[in-house]
């Protein structure tokens, strides 16, 4: 895709791939994880679907489609929530931000068309909902780091001493307006921001002049791997539900009926998550799809791996083992690689 925000990536050093709209490389990954470590780095994000539920019934309807609790929100707060089936296998991990009059939805990539059908089908006769797509009119980007914050300060962007995760506002940054929510997304200290379209060039531009410095989507997966960040079509697969998956923090387990509440509920009051989520530090690469087994029992079969990637500190994945041998140091095989379990920053809570 050629459009002006493309042409000042290519600038910069990106490449793309035919089946992504945003740089999954900049060629520059050492700088790249530098600036998430000390400085900031700014993420393209604008292929994450951006959907608007607008009308007086909104949090209802958000309310009893996914697993948080929408009702005790307020305008310029946010939360994190997972869209279930019925039986509780998970569609997507998506990130809500509420407004005086709309919530903005940010999906992910491969799960938004399936979400707006998915939602559309509970919209029914006399629902004050309505649901738009509204990916294509804006962009969305993330930076990440422990700068992040000075530098938005500079631009004149200030949120309150006791701000929250995914708080927002709407603020006025290189003479147009855009949305600025704390959080980069994964684990690293950051802030979202979403504008127009038409203006993300000049927002990107900025950006760079500021002391951002690109970072493309391989980054963004090694870190999300890393951090223990589960993904659609990995972690998020209709085999899974949200408690396997480590997605405590997305749950509330006091709010009303919702779809697949009944099956949440009943995982959680009788400890019937049979599998976790887990980081796996490996001797060596592994593809994804491989089985885990117990190093000391290899005829043993507890797990299966679901993402790889490479690190500076060596190959590690993220695979789904039984609950009832997880520990983190356990040693396992994997395609008779030797791995060991490692705790996810990004799951926020173990049984």
């Amino acid at each position: 895709m050629n459009t002006p925000l493309s042409e000042l990536q290519r600038q910069a050093g990106a490449i793309f791939e035919q089946t992504s709209d945003v740089p999954v490389d900049f060629g520059n990954r050492g700088a790249a994880l530098e600036a998430v470590q000390q400085g900031v780095a700014l993420c393209d994000r604008s292929d994450w679907g951006r959907l608007q539920v607008a009308d007086q019934d909104r949090l209802n309807f958000l309310h009893n489609q996914s697993t948080n609790d929408f009702k005790t929100l307020k305008p310029g707060q946010g939360c994190d929530t997972v869209f279930v089936t019925s039986t509780a296998r998970t569609l997507d991990l998506a990130t809500a931000y509420l407004t005086e009059d709309q919530v903005w939805l940010l999906v992910s990539p491969s799960r938004r068309q399936q979400l707006i059908q998915w939602l559309d089908r509970y919209i029914f006769f006399g629902d004050w909902v309505q649901l738009t797509d509204q990916t294509a009119n804006t962009s969305a980007f993330s930076l990440l780091g422990p700068q992040s914050a000075a530098l938005l300060q500079r631009l004149g962007v200030n949120f309150p001493d006791d701000a929250s995760l995914h708080d927002h506002a709407v603020f006025e940054l290189a003479g147009t307006q855009v949305r600025v929510a704390i959080g980069s997304g994964l684990v690293t200290p950051g802030l979202t921001l979403i504008s127009s379209a038409v203006d993300a060039p000049t927002l990107w531009s900025c950006l760079l002049d500021q002391g951002a410095i690109p970072m493309g989507e391989r980054v963004w997966e090694e870190l999300r791997i890393q951090q223990g960040r589960p993904k659609p079509d990995a972690e998020l697969t209709e085999d899974y539900n949200p408690l396997e998956a480590g997605l405590w923090q997305t749950i509330s387990f006091n709010k009303g009926c919702y779809i697949g509440q009944e099956t949440i509920a009943r995982l959680n009051t009788y400890q019937g998550v049979k599998q976790q989520l887990w980081g796996v530090k490996l001797a060596a690469p592994v593809k994804p799809g491989s089985l885990v087994k117990l190093a000391d029992r290899p005829e043993s079969k507890v797990g299966v791996l679901t993402s790889y990637t490479q690190t500076a500190d060596g190959a590690f994945g993220l695979a789904y083992i039984k609950t009832k041998v997880v520990a983190a140091g356990l040693h396992v095989l994997i395609d008779d690689v030797p791995g060991e379990l490692a705790e996810l920053p990004y799951l926020a809570q173990r049984l």
